[in-house]
């Protein structure tokens, strides 16, 4: 796997804080510093068969914790990243290094106070983050030990369920026997619904964060993230970890300039004003680019080298399985835990107010005590990533109950 990375590395420097720089994901604005330097950490969990029936021959993720678990093993916190994130929820890695995207929210006396509270954040399989060093995945990129190679797309396909499974694993070795929460943004928030339709004996409360049910008009849309990928000549179906070949950084950077827009708002957008990139006149020549185009350009070309192609297929892939062992959502909700918490944004131009509003509606018609908070923010989707902090009072109440 570090072999890949290096060769993968070209044009990567900053690892989680290029990540967070380019995509806007920095902790949200006067939040209180980190309190510590967390270790980030590795769970070996050997072989694993995922749901599909395929086989990972050892399976790696990378995971950080804060607080310490009581002796019952039961004040245990979960948090899943979105898409584009890893474990540093909270804390920081290093002293002078970012604190996590959910640093304002997560900490000694914050409204997850790990005074209190256990809390766990783990790398997904096939996570989009492969030359981070600060991410630790198995995935498309990693070795495959019957070949000795990368598996490419030889990869088993994977599922929202086999992220779940894989986090039990880790929880179970942690020596956790119930958490008390269930959270997480965008991704997360999926992963955090995934977790209470499958072990709603294991899990007390669950807090999905801009998340809403995927169906079939949001597995469309991923498709569409994904497209740019396929097209990309270097892609050469999967198959570019040999030494010598190019990425395809042209189709992956594509691909995540479609993510970043439609992540974000009319309102973030209106700072550009529909005027010209510097020393360009769109006007007269075709080619030139207006400011909103250039900033997506260069912030869609810096996440495309800090990531995995591969991996963002597996990633859209595990997003469009979600709940696909369910008959419907009613009958992943029927048997769920009891209280929930969703937090959403009116702004949010992924998982829109009408879909949100229909999977409160079914969580509400499942006998769920359901409650609500709003975000507001000229961010859209990204509101649950980096604004937080005004709903902190609520989610203290919420896990006080």
């Amino acid at each position: 796997m570090d072999l890949i990375r290096r060769g993968m590395r070209r044009g990567v420097r900053g690892g989680v804080l290029a990540l967070a720089l380019t995509m806007g994901l920095l902790a949200a604005p006067g939040a209180a510093p980190a309190q510590e330097v967390l270790e980030k950490r590795v769970f070996e969990g050997g072989a694993y068969q995922t749901r599909g029936g395929g086989t990972i021959g050892n399976l790696r993720i990378g995971y950080q914790t804060m607080g310490r678990l009581n002796a019952e093993g039961t004040n245990a916190i979960l948090i899943c990243h979105f898409f584009s994130g890893n474990s540093h929820a909270f804390g920081r890695l290093s002293a002078t290094g970012p604190a996590g995207y959910w640093d304002a929210i997560i900490g000694p006396g914050k409204p997850i106070d790990t005074d209190k509270y256990f809390v766990v954040s783990a790398d997904t399989l096939v996570n989009v983050n492969v030359p981070d060093a600060n991410t630790v995945t198995t995935g498309p990129a990693s070795i495959n030990p019957d070949t000795g190679r990368p598996y490419a797309m030889t990869f088993p396909v994977v599922s929202m369920r086999d992220f779940v499974e894989t986090q039990k694993r880790l929880l179970d070795s942690l020596g956790v026997k119930r958490l008390a929460l269930v959270a997480g943004p965008s991704n997360g928030g999926l992963q955090s619904i995934e977790w209470a339709a499958a072990y709603p004996g294991f899990v007390e409360r669950v807090m999905p964060v801009i998340a809403a049910e995927i169906d079939a008009w949001m597995q469309g849309w991923l498709d569409l993230w994904e497209s740019p990928i396929r097209l990309d000549p270097n892609w050469r179906d999967g198959d570019y970890y040999a030494q010598g070949r190019d990425l395809p950084i042209r189709g992956l950077a594509e691909a995540w300039k479609i993510v970043t827009l439609q992540a974000r708002d009319r309102l973030w957008a209106k700072q550009y004003d529909r005027r010209p990139a510097d020393g360009q006149d769109p006007a007269r020549r075709i080619g030139d680019r207006f400011a909103i185009e250039s900033w997506l350009d260069a912030a869609a070309l810096a996440r495309a080298r800090t990531s995995d192609a591969n991996a963002f297929l597996y990633m859209v892939r595990a997003n469009q399985l979600f709940l696909n062992e369910y008959p419907s959502l009613a009958a992943a909700l029927a048997g769920a835990p009891a209280r929930w918490l969703v937090v959403s944004t009116a702004s949010d131009r992924v998982f829109l107010a009408e879909g949100v509003a229909e999977f409160t509606a079914a969580l509400r018609t499942a006998g769920k005590q359901v409650a609500t908070a709003a975000l507001d923010g000229p961010l859209g989707h990204l509101n649950g990533v980096v604004g937080m902090a005004p709903v902190g009072e609520t989610i203290r109440a919420f896990l006080a109950r």
